[in-house]
Formats: C-alpha cells, sequence, structure tokens
C-alpha cells in the first residue's frame, strides 16, 4: 500500500510567490497542495472544510492576520498541524516570535524547492525544518535569552514607484529574472533599479532591503 500524500496548505499575499511556492511543490513526491490563502483569515475559514491539512508553508507578512498571529491561532485550534514559516527576511524578532506561537520550522523563501522538502518531511517526522542561517540565529537566541534588538533608523527614504514595486517583489522572493518578466523590463534594468535601492536603503544585499522597508513601512 502506497503511503497517503503529504497535504500542504500554503498562506501567502503575493499571487506571484505564491506560483513560485506551488511549482516547487509540484515537483515533491507524495507532496500535494490542498488549500492556498492569501492572509491568515482566510487560512483559518479555509482549514475545516479542506480535509485533512499535514503541514503549512506561512508567509509572516500578510494583511488582516499576519503569519505569526494565524500560527498562534492555527496551534490552538490544530495542534497536530506542522507549520513551517516560509520568508524572505531573517529577522531576529520575527523568529523568536514564530518560535513562541508554535511555528515548527522556519526556511527563507528563495530556498530550492529540493530543501523545502526536505524540511517538510523532517517536520513531518518531528524534526525542525530550518534554514541553516536561520538555525544559526535560533541558537544565539536561545543563548542570549531572545531576540538580537536592532535599532530602526528614522532617517526619510525616497524610492520611486519602480522601485517599491521591485522591493515588493524582491519580498516576495523572485529572482532578478522573473521580476525582469513581471514588470516587461530587462534583467539590467533591474539590476540598475535594486542598486539604487541599495544605496538610498544604506544597505548590501536583499535581505537586508526587504528588512529595512518593512521596517519603514515602504512594503
Amino acid at each position: 500500500m502506497s503511503t497517503p500524500a503529504i497535504r500542504v496548505a500554503i498562506a501567502e499575499d503575493n499571487s506571484f510567490a505564491l506560483n513560485v511556492i506551488l511549482e516547487k511543490i509540484k515537483s515533491m513526491s507524495n507532496i500535494q497542495a490542498c488549500v492556498t490563502a492569501n492572509n491568515g483569515s482566510d487560512l483559518i475559514d479555509k482549514i475545516p472544510g479542506s480535509g485533512r491539512v499535514d503541514v503549512i508553508l506561512m508567509d509572516i507578512e500578510m494583511p488582516i492576520l499576519n503569519g505569526i498571529e494565524t500560527t498562534r491561532r492555527v496551534k490552538k485550534d490544530y495542534p497536530g498541524i506542522k507549520i513551517l514559516m516560509l520568508t524572505i527576511f531573517e529577522d531576529d524578532d520575527n523568529i523568536f516570535e514564530s518560535i513562541r506561537a508554535g511555528a515548527d520550522g522556519y526556511l527563507l523563501k528563495d530556498e530550492k524547492g529540493t530543501k523545502i522538502h526536505q524540511a517538510i518531511l523532517e517536520t513531518m517526522e518531528g524534526g525542525a525544518g530550518m534554514s541553516a542561517g536561520i538555525a544559526a540565529r535560533v541558537l544565539k537566541m536561545m543563548v542570549s535569552g531572545g531576540p538580537l534588538k536592532q535599532s530602526v533608523n528614522q532617517e526619510v527614504i525616497d524610492l520611486t514607484k519602480r522601485e517599491i514595486e521591485i522591493l515588493e517583489q524582491l519580498k516576495a522572493g523572485l529572482s532578478y529574472e522573473r521580476i525582469g518578466e513581471n514588470l516587461f523590463i530587462s534583467y539590467g534594468t533591474v539590476r540598475k533599479h535594486i542598486e539604487n535601492v541599495y544605496r538610498k536603503l544604506q544597505v548590501h544585499n536583499k535581505v537586508d532591503a526587504v528588512q529595512k522597508a518593512i521596517q519603514h513601512k515602504i512594503v
């Protein structure tokens, strides 16, 4: 008798990021996407009528009900469902609050499908699927007793509409090539816009750019 497929629900408010995740799941053996939702409230409404849900891939930054509060509510009502946070940024506060809410693992959206597949299987077996960088930060937090606080600089950041559009798609975990396709611009143009974003935000990589944009409520 074959083993039943692991049924996965996805909570993700960005349609581009959702499609990327669905494509990755299609390539996974014995994994089936059973529910998609664009915010936490939508997910909670859909769980009862979806049949069996084994694992939720949970975005953090969502409208109406964010991923951390949704995790807290799902774990209260459905303690058997495993939850993997799937996000673009390694933010200590979000990692800490996700774990406190009951998350079983924490992955970056740009992980390859094989890594996400492995994390789902590990989590179903009682482990904790985590990106390597996240695991190291969790260990540091355990030693320090909490998240590593970072101050938020309140300088005025003047980004163009196009730069904000690109930041939103970076937040969704999309590659430069996919961003160019979505916005009908060349790869080189995407790179130039991102260089300008880094300069204006005073950062050096996409994770820090997205994290700072979120802190300043730009995206």
